[in-house]
This record gives C-alpha cells, structure tokens and sequence, in this order.
C-alpha cells in the first residue's frame, strides 16, 4: 500500500456530540461491521468495555482500520468527558488528522474548546463535522459563526442542509453543486441529484461565499473569481487540502449519524483533504547532536520503511496475555521478533507479537511500516516513551499530562484482599498517567487521584469487577494548594559545631509571591556574586527549599507561586558541605513562610449546564449558593445554556442535585480553569479540618 493512501485520524468532541454514533456508521459503510449497535442500547463496537456499553459513555480511546475505496484509515475513536481527557491527548498527539465532531444544537461547547486546544498544541489539520441536523433547534449556521469566533479559525460550511429538523433529508455539496441523498434502509445507497428548484439561489450564494474564503489561499482561484470565471472543481479541491493542512482552514460537513445522513461525504472529505503521513512533518531531538547552549537539535523522521525504526508507545493496556503497548510507527519498519531501543531507559527490548487491532478483536501480523498504529507485546515501558533501533538515537516530544485535581483514600473491605488492590492500582496507574497513587504519611491510608469524580468512580467500579475486590471510598479530598501573599527577606544560619566536623551554612536574600498566571510554582534565582557562597552548593540551597514546599507548614498542602531569591550567604571551609546548604534552605523556609502570610488556594473548575429553559431560576440559584459565578447564560430553542465558574469543593454531590431540580433533564461538564484564593471563613476550616484528619491519622 501507498503511504499516500493511508489516513491516521482520531475522532473528538464534547460529551454527547455523537463521535460513537459516528465511528459505528463508519465501520458499517466501510464494510468492516454488518449491523449497526447503537451507543444505549446494546452498545457501539467502539465502546467494548462492560462499563461503557452499561452507562452509554467512553472511557477508554478505542482503535480499529477501515478502507474507503483505495485509502486505508487508521480511526481512534476517543472520550468526551474532560475525567478522559488523557485518552484524547495521546491520541491526538500521535494522529496526522481528526474529526472535530459538533452538535448542530449545543454548538461550540466547553469540551470542544479542550479539544480545540489539544489539536493546536501538536498541529493537528481537522475538518468540522456538524452532527444531530435532524434535532429540534439545529443551526448550523450558528455553529459555524460559534467555531469562527470561539476557536479563532477560518470554518466555511462545505455542504447546505436540505431540510431541517424533522425534515432534515440530506446535503447540497457545494464545490459538485449536487444534492446528495441517502436512501436503502441504513442510508448506504448514496444517491447525487439535482439541487432543489427552491435551493438554487440559496446553493449558488454559498458556493460563492464559499470560494471567496478559498480564495485567500489561492492567488489562482482570486484571478478567476476576480475574472468571474467558473472555478475547476480539482483547484477548489487542492486549495481546501492545501489550506487545511496548513491548519489555516477548517472545512465544515453535516449530517446526522443516528438517522445514517452525511457519514460517506465525510469519508470521502477525510481522503481528500486530511494528511498521509508523508505529508507530516515530524521532528525527532537528536540524543547525540546538540547545540552550544547544550539544547539537543532536532532532525526531520522521514516515513521511510527501509530507515532506521522510530515509534512512540502512546497508550498501555494490561490484558489477560500481557501488556499491550499501542505504538506509532514514524520511520522505518518494526518486525515481530525483532529488538528496539527504549530511548529512555536505553534497554535493549524484543517484539514478541504485532497487533492490528479493532476495538478489542485483533489480527496478528509480522511487520509494521512508518505510518502505522499497532498494538505490541514483549515490552515494558510507560506511556510516551520512544523506541529506537539503535540506542541513545532520538525522542520524540512527549505527551502533556494535566495535575489530578480531586483525591479519595481507598481501602480493601477485606485485608487479605490487600494484594489484589495494590495489583490493580499498579496497573491502572501505569495505564493512566492521570491517575496518581501515593500514601499518606501522616495517616498511613492510600491515596487515589484523579481528574474528576467520575474518574475515580469508573476506576473504583473496575477495581471490583476486574479484581473482584470490594472497596471502602473515603470523602473526596480536594487538592488545595498554600501561596505566599507578601515578600519576606531571609538571613539564616545553620550552624553545628561541637568537635570534630561539623555543619555550617548561611544564606542571605528574600522570598516573594510569583504572579497568578506563572507557569511554574517555584523559581529560584541565584544573585550571589564574589563565591561567597561556592558554586557547588548553590543546587543545593535550591532543592533543600523544593524539599519543602511539598508540604507547606499551614496545613501541609504544596505550596505554590513562591520566588526564593539566594543574594548572598558565607560558607565554612572545613564544615560547610551540600547537607548542611540544603538542611539551612529548609529550616529558612520553613521558619520564614508564616511570616509571608500564606493563603490557601483552591481548584476553580469551569462549569456549563445544559437545562430545558423552564428550570433556569433554580439552577443559577442553586450554582451561586455552592459560591459559583454565571459568566454567560445562552437560550437555544428549548433549552439553556449556563456557563460560569465553581469551586470544585462545591461540586461534589452536584449531579444528583441537578437531576432533582430538571426532572432528570439537566446534564453538566467540569473543567479545571485555575487556582484561587479561599475565603478566609473557609480558610479556617479547611485548616481546622486538615488539624483534626492529622490527629486521628497520629492515634
């Protein structure tokens, strides 16, 4: 198979947008499935974990490959909800293409804004797919003004519905200027016609707009519009392809993938427009050649079979065989028993199967090629490591890994269930890089933590079906986090000396709040001049304050937004050494940090609400007295939707309280937007609480 012929694309969107609706029609089309499951109901072959089929959601990315025509797609399809929101991340990061999937009544909503972002962040081409033109209230035109403005990009409809709602009954291809239907009983005969006598007027001002957003992007395609000249099908075609995989332009499709309406056009659009691998520019740091500032240098990884092997292992999975580690082909040719290079570790690991898979069904095969998705067996890594066929030979730019912000203690409700449990923790949390486990020193309990509560809900539920271990959950812990609020000037001395050698450290400068946008939560900045304090122990200085703001001294939450300036110091030439600068570095912060008035900070979440109109009185009420801030209320047809900000102590218990106010009506997302200030009442209380854990955990 032609490289050129091969699409490696992930479908996304936010909850409920129809992306396993999708993929299930796909599958069907393609002729991979014969009959279509829907999501509730006996559940999508994409959702093939218990769970997902039982609550109609995905948890997990699920993969499989299908032909359209002469092309061969590679399609991972991935969750909505932000809890899963790792799933699209490493997808996303090893795709050349995607499908951002949109409701054609929520429109532009907060998981597609995330989704947006993780596109962005590894340049990801996309084409937009409006879904749902059969619901009451579609607007397409609406959703397309919503991605122009809310995701800053250049979206142009592709298509114009015939018929909306109840009588949505297919497309107007606008470049062909064809009506597009889709008859038989599940929609596969796809049927081309002429435009409706009443559409006319209304296609040919669309195709017009149309091309005069092409034409930005084409000096060819402006003469002839500038000309009036008809424009050749094949040139629109290459300016969209061209213009898209620039990431400059976002073609729009509609459709309806539960009424079988739109999905084959689609196809086609993915063919056309999105990258081949050989299309993709791909960098690799080289781990031999680096700059003069000690900055590895890049090299281009070309997807060639007959070059050395590069491939990234972008998801783990435990399976009853082994582990299976889902890998990205991007040079050269990967072969069943064949040995590669863990570029981290530099351990030399052996191929023993290579895995096509299809949701959870695979076929073995002996070789992969550059542009290839596979699933392998016979090697241990974690997620994002690359692997190489000589050592020390390039990595790959890794996967970005979003800070758990919710944690509950966990615990076997029978002891002698303890090894299983810690099994299966081990297991989830290397599957998982969001997913964090630790003990807590005080209390001695163990610690999950996670994106959301649905999160460890899902991981907790798999824990006694998997591993058949019933579990005590402990409440849900939020994550706060202590700040400085004021600058505060050091000059402390550690000093031991009482015969033989002793310790001898001191440190001169001031520590001061970072601003609330800083990337990091520490900085250190060294401004000793004249080697009064030598070189050698400055690193010291700087991890023996790291070492303490793990656990702040107000209620040993992390600390945070804290600037530690090192301006001066003295040394001893016989007692001062590393141990002494770092045991100085802690006591001073540990000694100095009340006196910069500290303050807690708490996880903020992003909030919208989706609600049947009637009951939008209760639910600002009800969202403003957990300390919840409206920004923005929009009424689409029947419905309303409330987006504002809420702390995420507020939230717990929140779905069942909605459910109760809407008539089990309302849904809901959360997002983690940023860390705040905590009321100073509530400030109290946290720390009271904190105190009073830390005294059972000490009895």
């Amino acid at each position: 198979m032609s490289l050129s012929k091969l699409r490696n694309i992930g479908i996304s969107a936010h909850i409920d947008s129809g992306k396993t609706t999708l993929t299930e029609r796909i599958l069907f089309y393609a002729g991979k499935i014969h009959t279509m499951k829907e999501v509730r109901g006996e559940g999508a072959t994409m959702d093939h974990m218990e769970l997902e089929q039982e609550r109609g959601i995905t948890i997990t990315s699920a993969a499989t490959t299908v032909d359209w025509g002469d092309h061969t797609i590679n399609i991972i399809d991935t969750p909505g909800h932000v809890d899963f929101t790792v799933e699209v991340e490493r997808s996303l990061r090893v795709l050349d293409g995607a499908i951002l999937v949109l409701c054609a009544v929520g429109g532009v909503q907060s998981q597609s804004l995330t989704v947006d972002r993780q596109m962005k962040r590894y340049h990801v081409p996309r084409l937009a797919f409006i879904n749902k033109m059969d619901r009451i209230g579609a607007n397409p035109t609406s959703v397309v003004e919503q991605v122009t403005e809310k995701m800053d990009c250049d979206a142009v409809l592709m298509q114009l519905p015939i018929g909306a709602e109840d009588e949505f009954q297919g497309v107007i291809d606008l470049i062909t200027m064809q009506a597009i239907y889709f008859d038989g009983n599940a929609g596969e005969k796809v049927r081309r016609d002429e435009i409706p006598a009443d559409m006319a007027d209304e296609a040919a001002t669309a195709r017009q707009a149309m091309l005069e957003s092409l034409s930005m992007y084409s000096d060819e395609l402006m003469e002839l519009l500038l000309s009036e000249l008809e424009v050749p099908e094949e040139l629109a075609h290459r300016v969209i392809r061209d213009a898209v995989q620039a990431q400059d332009f976002t073609p729009v499709f509609l459709g309806s993938a539960y009424r079988n309406k739109g999905v084959q056009p689609l196809l086609d659009a993915v063919t056309r427009y999105l990258p081949s691998p050989i299309d993709r520019t791909v960098l690799a740091s080289s781990a031999q050649n680096s700059n003069a500032d000690g900055v590895e240098e890049k090299f281009k990884l070309e997807p060639d079979p007959n070059m050395p092997v590069v491939g990234m292992a972008f998801k783990i999975v435990e399976d009853p065989y082994g582990q299976l580690t889902f890998v990205r082909v991007y040079q050269g040719t990967l072969r069943k028993g064949g040995q590669y290079y863990n570029q981290r570790t530099s351990r030399k690991e052996r191929i023993s199967r290579i895995l096509r898979m299809h949701a959870d069904k695979r076929e073995d095969i002996d070789e992969a090629t550059a542009g290839d998705i596979v699933a392998v067996m016979g090697i241990d890594c974690a997620s994002g490591d690359t692997y190489a066929a000589k050592p020390k030979y390039c990595t790959l730019e890794n996967i970005f890994i979003a800070e758990p912000v919710i944690r509950q203690a966990i615990r076997p409700m029978m002891s002698e269930d303890g090894d299983k449990l810690g099994k299966a923790l081990a297991r989830f949390r290397k599957e998982d890089p969001t997913f964090r486990v630790s003990t807590d020193e005080e209390t001695g309990e163990t610690i999950i933590a996670g994106m959301g509560e649905l999160h460890l809900e899902v991981y907790v539920e798999r824990i006694r079906r998997e591993y058949r271990v019933e579990v005590e959950i402990g409440a849900p812990k939020v994550s706060y986090r202590e700040a400085p609020t004021r600058a505060v000037e050091f000059n402390f001395k550690h000093k031991k000396q009482t015969g033989g050698s002793g310790q001898y450290a001191h440190i001169v400068g001031r520590f001061e709040p970072l601003p609330e946008d800083a990337e990091e939560p520490f900085e250190f900045e060294n401004k000793v001049t004249g080697g009064r304090v030598p070189k050698e122990y400055i690193p010291a200085v700087e991890k023996g304050f790291v070492q303490i703001t793990e656990k702040g001294p107000l209620a040993e939450f992390p600390i945070v937004g804290l600037r530690a300036v090192l301006e001066d110091g003295s040394h001893h030439e016989v007692d001062s050494s590393e141990m002494a600068f770092r045991l100085a570095a802690r006591n001073c912060l540990r000694e100095n940090f009340m006196k910069m008035r500290p303050a807690l900070l708490e996880p903020v979440m992003k909030i919208e609400i989706e609600v049947p109109s009637e009951f939008q009185g209760p639910v600002v009420g009800e969202l403003s007295s957990r300390r919840g801030i409206i920004s923005a209320t929009e009424i689409r047809g029947p419905l309303t939707t409330i987006r504002g900000e809420v702390p995420l102590a507020e939230t717990f218990g929140y779905a069942t309280d909605l459910r109760s106010m809407s008539q089990g009506q309302g849904t809901f997302t959360l997002e983690f937007a940023c860390y705040r200030r905590v009321p100073a009442n509530i400030q109290e209380d946290v720390i009271e609480a904190k105190k009073k854990a830390m005294l059972v955990g000490a009895k």
